[in-house]
């Protein structure tokens, strides 16, 4: 008797997809039109998931595969892998959603709701209702639907993230073994905490004449000077406020004329004045890591990190599988 009343509330809803359809025009380029010709991509329960539902979530990515694919083929084939994507999304959205619901204790307060939609009319409608308003009307949603769509994306959200946080935890054994197992992963090349001073060079000026400034800062250095303060006084590069701060570096990262005299450095030496150019640049090494594999101490938390997503991952792929074998899902 149920089966029957699930299907009756299907039908009936396929009706009305039906009748919308007729009132919109597909979106160009997306293939969705030739691909679900009954403008219908899935059933999860006794929910449509139409093809507008998909191309909303998929239409502000378009542009942006649009211009990264190298090929039309490639295109087509991003867009419709995106879209099985979205739609086992939207299919995994209604099971998590039935799941919550079975515990009658489970609710989302209203205030929740509420502040959701205030988020999305100041961030997305600069707190104008009207224009709020006519967005609903143009998807031809009411108001009290969407906030149905809230509760779902509120709950959609819960449910994954306390999947997720049940792992928090990894043994140390594990942590060594997978260090142990997956060396390789963790070798780095030689790298310095670069600070550098730049002198621009100006029409006419020569290259004795940026060699002197440059020689200047490294006789205020060798006074015991800071090589940070220098900067901030003489550097004409962007870094110059940071005290020429350049971050981490590898030796891959930099030009022959930079990367040959810095790597020759130890941890709080300066370079001598290299001359481009484009003008005279000192170099500061001020930390030094030498090419090898990192020692366990020093990536211990990253590899923690990643056995708690993966644990987590498989984790959420099992429930999910649960959920729907458990559940009514039709693809079309």
């Amino acid at each position: 008797m149920m089966l029957g009343r699930r299907f009756a509330i299907v039908f009936a809803i396929l009706g009305l997809a039906a009748a919308a359809r007729a009132q919109s025009a597909p979106a160009a380029g997306d293939g969705m039109a030739l691909r679900f010709a009954n403008g219908i991509a899935a059933i999860a329960e006794d929910k449509v998931i139409t093809v507008d539902d998909v191309r909303r979530e998929i239409g502000p990515l378009v542009p942006q595969i649009q211009k990264e694919a190298r090929s039309e083929q490639e295109f087509k084939d991003r867009i419709e892998n995106l879209q099985d994507e979205v739609i086992q999304n939207l299919i995994d959205k209604v099971l998590i959603v039935k799941e919550f619901k079975k515990d009658e204790k489970k609710h989302i307060p209203e205030s929740y709701i509420d502040n959701q939609i205030a988020s999305t009319l100041s961030e997305q409608f600069e707190n104008d209702r009207s224009k709020f308003l006519a967005y609903l009307r143009s998807r031809g949603t009411t108001l009290r639907d969407y906030r149905k769509e809230v509760e779902e994306d509120i709950i959609y959200n819960y449910m994954r993230h306390q999947q997720r946080k049940s792992y928090s935890l990894v043994s140390p054994v594990r942590i060594e073994t997978f260090y142990k197992e997956n060396k390789d992963r963790f070798y780095r090349e030689d790298g310095v905490h670069l600070r550098l001073i730049q002198f621009t060079r100006t029409n006419g000026e020569t290259d004795a004449e940026l060699h002197n400034k440059g020689a200047e800062v490294a006789g205020r250095f060798s006074r015991g000077e800071k090589f940070e303060d220098l900067a901030k006084e003489y550097s004409q590069d962007s870094r110059r406020a940071k005290g020429g701060d350049w971050g981490w570096q590898k030796r891959s990262d930099l030009k022959p004329e930079f990367s040959e005299p810095l790597f020759t450095l130890k941890a709080g030496q300066i370079s001598e004045p290299i001359l481009l150019p484009e003008g005279c640049f000192i170099l500061f090494v001020e930390e030094r890591k030498y090419a090898g594999i990192q020692p366990l101490d020093e990536v211990r938390s990253d590899i923690e990190r990643l056995l708690i997503q993966q644990m987590a991952h498989t984790s959420e792929d099992r429930w999910l599988e649960r959920l729907r074998r458990n559940g009514y899902v039709k693809h079309y």
